[in-house]
C-alpha cells in the first residue's frame, strides 16, 4: 500500500487489509513515495480512525518505497495517480510495472479514482477514507483468499 507520506492513507490500507487476511499466509506493508515521515508512526487521526473499527496501526513505522518492494510483494496498490506515476517511475521492468495498481480500481474498474488525502482535513475525512479503503480491501482480500484457496 503506497501513498505520499505513509502517514494517512497507506497505513490505514495496510491495517485494514491485514485485518482481513490470514496472517500466516500474507504479508501486508505500506510505504510512501516521499521520505518526510520515515521512522514516524502514522498520523494520530489515522490511528484513531482505525481504532474506532478495532484495528491497531499505531505500531507501524513510516518508510519510503524501495526497489526491493517489487521483489518482496506481488501487488503494489497506490492511492492516487501521482503515487502511481512515482511508483511506475521506480519500476525497472514491465513485470514490476504490472504489480502497480490504483486501489480504487478494485471498486471502480478503469476509472482511476483517487483515495482522497485527508491530511489537511478533519476527523470525519479520515473516517470517510477508512470506509472507502475498507470496501476496496474487502474486495482485494476476497480475491486473494480465493486465488490462493485459503479459508
Amino acid at each position: 500500500m503506497v501513498c505520499l507520506g505513509n502517514i494517512c492513507r497507506s497505513p490505514l490500507a495496510e491495517g485494514i487489509l491485514a485485518s482481513k487476511l490470514p496472517k500466516e499466509h500474507f504479508i501486508v506493508d505500506s510505504a510512501g513515495t516521499g521520505n518526510w515521515h520515515v521512522g514516524n508512526p502514522p498520523d494520530y487521526r489515522s490511528i484513531a480512525a482505525a481504532s474506532k473499527k478495532g484495528i491497531t496501526i499505531s505500531n507501524q513505522i513510516c518508510r519510503q518505497i524501495t526497489i526491493s518492494d517489487f521483489t518482496d510483494f506481488d501487488y503494489i496498490y497506490v492511492m492516487d495517480s501521482s503515487n502511481y506515476q512515482d511508483v511506475m517511475h521506480l519500476a525497472e521492468t514491465g513485470e514490476q510495472q504490472k504489480k502497480v495498481q490504483l486501489i480504487l480500481n478494485e471498486l471502480y474498474p478503469n476509472q482511476n479514482k483517487a483515495v482522497p488525502d485527508p491530511y489537511y482535513g478533519e476527523e470525519k475525512d479520515f473516517d470517510a477514507v477508512f470506509e472507502l479503503l475498507d470496501k476496496a480491501c474487502a474486495k482485494i482480500a476476497n480475491q486473494l483468499i480465493t486465488q490462493y484457496s485459503f479459508k
